[in-house]
């Protein structure tokens, strides 16, 4: 367990985001599509609209063949620098911070600054669908120990290019059938220290031993090659009993340590992997509807992209003073939670 009590900083020690962007690829698959797709290539009898019915889930965008995770990442970098009134060498550290990446190595952090032009300390920061909020926890600290002035966090999902679209027989169906909720999205943010708000609690909960109970097991030490270990796996029903068993308990603590009611966040924004989920979730914490930004059933999971997308949707309608609620929920396992108020 991980806690920063970084309500208690100084102002003039605090890290706000001053300017965020997302992106989407254009070709949009809708679940209907994708189901026709799975029939035809598996031979499989699939119930009419089984896919939509049990995830919610209606379309999802989809990165093109030219287009890669470091594609969507620029493009949301672009965005956010051009809203932060930042030129790329105004950067003095790059973090790249998503489930998916360009290549094995090198870092996908220097493929997105060699498009963008800077020469800022880059790194990857990787953590299953928590690695944005990871990043962007990562970027703060580095700000706060006085290595770096303006920081770029970037994310590009691209989940579809795991999934698999021919499973031979229902057991690899099933095996599989989280990668159908996937979908594709880039997003960035600018981080700076700001003389009020920011950045104001940071927490996580890892329960490590629940790592093998899905994710994509290849281009590791473990399994260097072979098709078979480059589609997304797992138990989705395991691994929502496992957020359902743990998760709750970090929302706890941190309403508790600041005191911070539901009510007191403009919005709540949390990783969303099916809309059965997502009402569980809501059902098991008592966080109000009203209060999410409900993205899942038109984008589907977007991993690390979701948080950002949804923080995006509602920038630009944020007052200062106002508070959002951060709630990641990542493979491995881990859940993470970041208290942010508007500067």
């Amino acid at each position: 367990m991980h806690i920063d009590h970084a309500a208690h900083e100084p102002a003039r020690h605090r890290v706000g985001i001053t300017a965020v962007a997302s992106s989407l690829p254009e070709h949009e698959v809708t679940s209907r599509q994708m189901q026709e797709r799975l029939a035809a290539a598996s031979g499989l009898s699939l119930p009419a609209r089984m896919l939509e019915r049990v995830t919610g889930i209606t379309s999802r965008r989809t990165a093109a063949e030219s287009e890669y995770a470091s594609t969507l990442a620029v493009r949301a970098a672009r965005t956010a620098l051009a809203r932060a009134g930042l030129a790329p060498y105004d950067v003095d550290l790059l973090v790249f911070a998503s489930a998916t990446r360009d290549v094995a190595e090198p870092a996908t952090a220097h493929i997105v600054q060699a498009e963008l032009g800077s020469r800022a300390h880059a790194l990857d920061v990787t953590n299953a669908c928590n690695s944005f909020v990871n990043g962007i926890d990562t970027a703060r600290a580095m700000i706060l120990a006085g290595r770096a002035r303006h920081a770029l966090v970037v994310t590009g999902e691209t989940p579809s290019r795991a999934v698999r679209h021919d499973p031979r027989g229902p057991d690899q169906l099933r095996d599989g059938f989280a990668g159908y909720t996937f979908g594709d999205a880039g997003a960035a943010v600018v981080l700076e220290a700001v003389d009020r708000g920011g950045i104001l609690d940071v927490d996580t909960e890892t329960h490590s031993e629940h790592w093998p109970v899905g994710g994509i097991l290849g281009g590791g030490s473990r399994h260097p090659r072979g098709d078979e270990h480059t589609y997304f796996h797992g138990d989705g029903s395991e691994l929502r009993e496992v957020f359902e068993k743990v998760g709750t308990s970090v929302l706890d603590r941190m309403r508790q340590r600041t005191g911070l009611a539901w009510s007191d966040f403009r919005h709540i924004l949390v990783h969303q992997v099916t809309v059965p989920y997502l009402e569980r979730f809501v059902e098991l914490t008592g966080v109000p509807r009203d209060r999410l930004v409900v993205t899942v059933p038109e984008l589907g999971n977007m991993a690390s992209a979701t948080l950002g997308v949804q923080l995006d949707r509602v920038h630009g309608r944020l007052r200062p003073g106002d508070r959002i609620l951060f709630v990641g929920l990542g493979g491995g396992v881990s859940i993470m939670t970041m208290v942010w108020e508007k500067a």
